[in-house]
């Protein structure tokens, strides 16, 4: 049940230039989204998720919250919320939260980003687990990277503003990823315009998957798949991954 978290964070991830972001500023949203576990016959809905974005008063304000549901609760608990910073210039993140209830662990995470460094983006990461109210971990450390880097949630707005259409299919773009606890390397790779059926309508999407690697390219997760509006707004209009058992969905259902 643990990779029905990622999918639900990840909805929650051309060039890899600030200028492939663009410079008109992103309206505020709101987008909900219903999480499906698919193994066989069975196709029943385990959990939900909202994002929000809004403007600060120098930054965007993206939020995510995640719940799985009363059924699913009895095998695994989820209640999770994200909270992150960009600045409006680039979609450059300036801070990054996780605070995750996962069955009997509670884990907050904090991302804090220096860039003093021209050549470098350096983050100073705290992480504390809790295990049945018991302070399990307690660890600091400072991570760095060159190039393009992003976070769980700041990689969502990212992915929306590459370049799909002039790609050709197989090509991936690499950047870094934080987390709380290490950096890896996330690969977008572009497996072209795809017709997607969503509640009896067919909606033109562009397909991508997600690959996961750190420490020498050795894969840190499976591989998630996305399908992404192919207009102006490139809105995630669904996600996919796998479980050990059976498979998970998260599909959109509305925005506002």
């Amino acid at each position: 049940m643990h990779k029905l978290i990622s999918i639900i964070i990840l909805v929650i991830a051309a060039s890899l230039t600030a200028g492939a972001r663009g410079t008109e500023r992103m309206q505020p949203e709101t987008l909900h989204y219903k999480v499906m576990f698919k193994w066989g016959l069975i196709n029943k809905k385990a959990g939900s998720a909202t994002l929000t974005l809004s403007h600060g008063p120098k930054s965007y304000l993206a939020k995510l919250t995640a719940a799985s549901e009363p059924w699913a609760d009895r095998i695994y608990r989820v209640r999770d919320t994200l909270n992150g910073r960009m600045a409006y210039a680039g979609l450059t993140p300036l801070f990054y939260e996780k605070i995750a209830h996962e069955g009997g662990e509670q884990k907050h995470d904090v991302v804090r980003y220096n860039y003093s460094d021209p050549d470098s983006v350096k983050a100073f990461c705290t992480r504390k687990v809790f295990k049945k109210g018991v302070l399990r971990v307690d660890d600091s450390r400072t991570l760095s990277a060159a190039g393009e880097t992003v976070d769980m949630l700041t990689s969502f707005y990212y992915m929306r503003k590459l370049p799909f259409q002039s790609w050709t299919p197989g090509h991936t773009a690499k950047l870094n990823i934080f987390s709380g606890k290490q950096k890896e390397t996330l690969s977008i790779r572009y497996d072209g315009p795809t017709e997607l059926e969503i509640d009896g309508k067919c909606v033109p999407t562009y397909h991508i998957t997600f690959i996961f690697t750190s420490k020498g390219g050795q894969k840190s997760s499976d591989d998630m798949e996305a399908w992404i509006s192919a207009d102006s707004k490139r809105i995630p209009m669904r996600l996919e991954g796998k479980l050990p058992v059976g498979k998970v969905h998260c599909i959109l259902t509305g925005s506002e």
